[in-house]
């Protein structure tokens, strides 16, 4: 059964939306859009141009990264990076006369398949050496999260394991290790996001196409450090000098395999707290073999999640009003997005597999919960899947689930320094599945 919860007068909305909070700037906020995607839905070139372009082998078809200028940060604020590049090489090499370094400017660069499908968006700063003009190096903007999914995956995943106990505070502040896996890579926002804001976080991140690694360190300013060669060998053998600068550390939690996520998982022995997946095709179709509950993917999943609070996050491109009964609303969402017609076997699947047959590691059969959210502006669902051991016994109606997360949302924000609400990406058709 399916269950949509609505917001109810006993949880008190108004603290969610009025409490106070310095909130930083958000260079990720929807309002910016149209730059980051351009003006003209059918043509990559309307206001950007394509830095990056070829034919992938993997089933993605033409790969495409696309640069359009952004207006933030505003030119008089670019001093500040130039300082801060300075300050950070002169950390590393004290004796050396100091370098200067020049910003040439910020662009939103959309990686796209087939021309067609907008995959993910990043935004990337310029700059170069004094002494050296020619060599233009990237950095992509680590705090800058831009498409709104990505705000919905971190928010709903981040408030579920909150809900859990899990102790946030001291991976956030390198206390105690994270372990995220992230199936599908794109251009790397997502798990360098995590990077920078979770000290403790070690980021296993896999991806099946090369050129979208390709992609994602030449032209969308992913540390090149992160990629990997081999299951424990990185393929540069250390890190530029840049890496170094721009990273500070960040760059050597981040392994970026190239792999069929079925064969990695098949062949892991790691535990994760948390396992994002957004792993979509050239033709924006998500992999079966990624949700069928007969899958070796799915059941191999199940002894990779920790069995007390371990969640999963799971990106559907079908808007919630998929799940509409009225034959209509149905048959125009699943010719627009193919996904729509299967996002109830997928919630089943997972919930079943995940949190319904226990595991080797004790777990009490059928711990743990399922829900989804719609994502404001765009039609794509965040999944949720906890084990959240306990969760069932603690909070037995559905209410009390959703309150449960909702009500971690101002504590998970603090935690992170988010410049979004995480209310905003959660209240959105709150469906429990049962």
């Amino acid at each position: 059964m399916w269950y949509r919860t609505k917001l109810s007068s006993r949880w008190n909305i108004r603290k969610f939306c009025t409490a106070a909070r310095r909130r930083i700037d958000d260079e990720g906020d929807w309002f910016y859009s149209s730059e980051w995607w351009g003006t003209d839905s059918s043509s990559s070139s309307s206001n950007g141009h394509t830095v990056l372009r070829s034919t992938s082998n993997r089933g993605n078809g033409v790969v495409s990264v696309v640069a359009y200028p952004s207006s933030r940060p505003s030119k008089v604020d670019w001093p500040k990076a130039e300082k801060w590049f300075s300050q950070r090489y002169a950390e590393m090499h004290p004796v050396e006369e100091h370098d200067v370094f020049r910003i040439v400017g910020y662009q939103w660069r959309t990686l796209r398949f087939n021309d067609d499908t907008r995959q993910s968006t990043a935004k990337v700063m310029a700059a170069y050496h004094q002494s050296l003009p020619n060599s233009i190096f990237l950095m992509q903007q680590s705090h800058c999260l831009a498409v709104p999914y990505l705000k919905s995956m971190i928010s709903a995943g981040f408030t579920t394991l909150a809900s859990c106990n899990y102790d946030l505070v001291g991976a956030v502040y390198g206390n105690k290790t994270m372990r995220v896996l992230c199936i599908g890579h794109g251009g790397g926002s997502l798990p360098l996001f995590l990077a920078s804001k979770i000290q403790g976080a070690m980021i296993h991140i896999v991806e099946i196409d090369p050129l979208v690694i390709s992609a994602s360190v030449q032209a969308m300013g992913f540390p090149a450090f992160s990629v990997m060669a081999s299951p424990d060998q990185r393929a540069l053998s250390k890190p530029s000098i840049m890496d170094e600068i721009m990273w500070r550390g960040i760059h050597e939690r981040l392994y970026l395999y190239e792999s069929d996520a079925e064969n990695f998982v098949l062949n892991s022995s790691n535990l994760y707290d948390m396992i994002f997946i957004d792993a979509y095709d050239g033709d924006d179709i998500f992999p079966r073999k990624l949700w069928d509950a007969d899958s070796p993917f799915l059941n191999a999943l199940k002894d990779r999640l920790h069995p007390e609070h371990g969640t999963v996050v799971v990106n559907l491109h079908a808007d919630y009003e998929a799940f509409s009964p009225h034959p209509s609303v149905s048959y125009f969402n699943q010719q627009l997005l193919p996904m729509s017609k299967h996002v109830r076997k997928v919630c089943r699947a997972y919930k079943d597999i995940l949190t319904g047959d226990g595991n080797s590691c004790g777990e009490k059969q059928g711990s743990g919960f399922v829900f989804t959210v719609a994502v404001p502006w765009v039609c794509n669902t965040s999944m949720v899947v906890c084990r959240g051991l306990g969760m069932s016994n603690r909070f037995s109606s559905r209410d009390s689930i959703a309150n449960a997360v909702i009500s971690k949302s101002l504590e998970v924000e603090n935690i992170l320094n988010l410049p979004f609400s995480c209310f905003e990406y959660i209240k959105r058709d709150f469906t429990l599945i049962d």
